[in-house]
């Protein structure tokens, strides 16, 4: 890393610290790190605000050793990272180079598999869940989700009358029980035939919401640049072989098309270009994590942008920063050639390209790439929109924008600092008072009471739903925001930049 790139802010792969940080805070790290792409730890830079303090020359070693030590004494597997010298602005700093795990799930010894997994998400370090601690098993055994067999279901109990009619027409070919155990849609233990997840979700509505309710597409068309007002709305929730033309349709549906007179023909233009539009979803339904629950693809269509979110973070060995030089990786490795065989995909990796090269013949349209939590997120955004509106910012940075579940939670609400939540409780004695009160469920009263503030709208704007989009306070019934039985109560992510702040 050159001198200037000290500037660029904590990602995924990357961490600044002043000092070596106490109580098991590097070796979150270290596990988090190693769990998903790897990243560095640069010791001797303050973050915020970001200025090289740099070590003492005399200290550097004794430092070197010490980190070297902790991270290979109480992490499991073993983590060995490299660690470098380096001198900038005549100050000495430490490099901590951990590299990405073969052998996840890596954990805090002491703490254990369940509580010491950690992972990346953006620029912190977030506890693991059962679901990500499987679905990090299953990496390191190199096993897709979609491709584990589902015991409870016996393959003529499936109904893949959507999918057997398109896979006949895409490539000619009937489907019969060797097929469906060819394609991996079915599979053989102990002398007994199993669906896989596959099978399930290329299914048809009825079975397929049994055991994948959230296997599906929401659409929404907004008045504006804000969830307030819906125009249009849908639930795609038909086989995912269906979905992506089916959410295609919905966005030709909401969106505008122009036309102008060329030199010899009318040429008709979309508001947005189509084929990265369908590209992208395409790519929503194929390579999102099927593994978290209660996560649906999103796809919003604002006035100045149009926006969809696909549960799942970018594979590791997937760069952000260079999607567009054919990277690939196939998460669901049962459907993906599947997908590829109804001609959905073509060739592997080209995805990205094809839609850089469509974007060059829309100027006016800016594309927006964002990680917020445990999504990946692709905004197509109206350039000059936002300059009419002076630079009115769309979308957000750590939550889908929208979420039909959550109405008393705008994504654009003023009081919200989702990019920068520390700030947010450095300023906001109050705030950081009510994660210190919830540390169990606490009903809406109960924390106004505590904070001494009798005005409910006052509290709720300047702390409650900033707390909440900021995944600092979570709801005990998101699913119904209004319920007057809802309380609150702090994060992971609270709990650990509490540490922090402390």
């Amino acid at each position: 890393m050159v001198e200037k790139e000290y500037n660029i802010p904590e990602s995924r792969k990357l961490e600044f610290k002043e000092t070596l940080p106490s109580g098991n805070k590097i070796e979150r790290t270290a596990v988090a790190f190693s769990n998903d792409a790897g990243g560095e730890i640069y010791i001797g830079i303050r973050n915020d605000p970001r200025e090289i303090t740099g070590i003492p020359e005399n200290e550097l070693i004794k430092l070197e050793e010490q980190i070297s030590n902790i991270i290979y004494e109480n992490c499991n597997p073993t983590i060995l990272p490299d660690i470098l010298v380096q001198k900038i602005e005549d100050k000495y700093i430490l490099v901590v180079k951990i590299p990405r795990g073969s052998l996840p799930p890596y954990y805090i010894k002491s703490l254990g598999k369940e509580n010491g997994t950690f992972i990346r998400v953006g620029s912190s370090n977030r506890l693991a869940d059962r679901e990500i601690i499987e679905e990090l098993e299953r990496k390191s055994r190199s096993i897709s989700y979609d491709s584990t067999s589902v015991y409870e279901l016996k393959p003529d109990e499936l109904d893949l009358s959507s999918f057997t009619k398109l896979y006949q027409e895409k490539t000619g070919k009937k489907i019969n029980i060797e097929s469906l155990a060819k394609l991996g849609l079915i599979k053989t233990e102990n002398e007994k035939q199993y669906p896989t997840v596959s099978a399930i979700l290329l299914s048809e509505r009825e079975i397929k919401q049994r055991y994948f309710p959230y296997a599906k597409i929401e659409c929404a068309r907004f008045k504006g640049t804000k969830t307030d007002a819906t125009l249009d709305s849908k639930t795609i929730d038909e086989s995912i072989c269906s979905q992506p033309d089916l959410a295609v349709a919905f966005v030709e549906r909401t969106i505008k098309k122009g036309s102008k007179i060329g030199r010899v023909y009318r040429e008709e233009r979309w508001e947005y270009p189509m084929l990265a539009v369908r590209e992208i979803i395409i790519n929503a339904v194929i390579h999102r994590d099927y593994s978290l629950q209660g996560k649906d693809i999103k796809i919003a269509i604002f006035d100045d942008m149009l926006e969809i979110t696909s549960p799942g973070t970018i594979p590791p060995s997937i760069d952000l920063n260079n999607l567009y030089s054919g990277q690939s990786e196939i998460r669901n490795k049962t459907l993906g050639p599947i997908f590829k065989e109804l001609q959905l995909i073509e060739q592997w990796g080209t995805g990205f390209q094809k839609l850089s090269d469509e974007l060059k013949e829309y100027p006016e349209i800016e594309l927006k790439i964002n990680e917020p939590g445990l999504s990946f997120q692709i905004q197509f955004i109206k350039r000059d929109y936002q300059s009419e509106k002076g630079g009115d910012q769309a979308g957000t940075m750590l939550e889908p924008s929208w979420d039909q579940a959550s109405p008393q939670v705008p994504s654009n609400h003023p009081a919200s600092t989702p990019q920068v939540p520390r700030k947010y409780l450095e300023s906001t004695p109050q705030a950081v008072k009510t994660l210190q009160f919830c540390v169990e469920y606490k009903f809406r009263q109960e924390i106004q009471d505590h904070l001494g503030l009798a005005d409910r709208e006052h509290f709720r704007k300047t702390i409650l739903i900033p707390l909440i989009e900021n995944l600092l306070l979570k709801m005990s019934s998101p699913e119904k925001p209004n319920s007057p039985n809802q309380k609150y109560i702090i994060t992971e992510k609270g709990k650990l930049l509490m540490e922090e702040l402390n």
